[in-house]
């Protein structure tokens, strides 16, 4: 459990400390520069994500409690959503008209999503643990940000679409190959 935790945790202050402390990236890409400081950062961040992953699997849930069988139709609807608005933030999609964050959100959807049909210790480190950080994100950052939120241009409905579709491409694609990442699967593939 304490490598989950950790993993939770480093993903969670590496991403918090530009928000925090956007003079440190400044200071490391001064003296490093932005291609090292890149590669470094998703070292690190690929390193987090490695040790929740393997802290998932090595971990023995115990169960805290348990959630109503009903509520795994909401999550079967819930976490394509979150991928749509998770995938927005870097494409071309009218999403970001009217939701600030589109990523953030969507991780926030997905935690939640996860959350509804998981009540065991494990599930509550990794889905909680990434809902804490990404509120926390999104408040640090319109902080940093200010109130003021300047909506993009509309793109249209066919590239608002045509990102849609790729997200519910790559949720098929996360669906097929729950059972490898989580040990758990979603779908019967025998």
């Amino acid at each position: 459990m304490t490598f989950l935790i950790a993993g939770v945790l480093l993903w969670s202050l590496t991403h918090l400390s530009l928000a925090l402390a956007p003079q440190f990236k400044t200071l490391i890409v001064a003296k490093i520069g932005p291609l090292p400081w890149k590669g470094l950062f998703a070292l690190v961040i690929s390193l987090s994500l490695v040790m929740i992953i393997a802290g998932w699997r090595t971990t023995i849930p115990a169960t805290i409690w348990v959630p109503p069988a009903g509520l795994r139709h909401l999550t079967m609807t819930l976490a394509p959503i979150a991928f749509i608005f998770f995938f927005a933030a870097r494409q071309p999609t009218d999403i970001k008209r009217f939701i600030r964050h589109p990523q953030l959100t969507g991780v926030k959807l997905w935690a939640v999503a996860h959350l509804l049909i998981n009540g065991d210790t494990r599930s509550i480190i990794v889905f909680g643990g990434l809902l804490a950080w990404a509120v926390l994100e999104v408040i640090f950052i319109n902080r940093r940000e200010g109130k003021d939120w300047v909506r993009p241009q509309p793109v249209g409905l066919v590239k608002s679409t045509a990102s849609a579709i790729i997200a519910l491409i790559i949720t098929a694609g996360v669906v097929y190959f729950h059972q490898y990442l989580s040990g758990i699967p979603l779908i019967n593939q025998g």
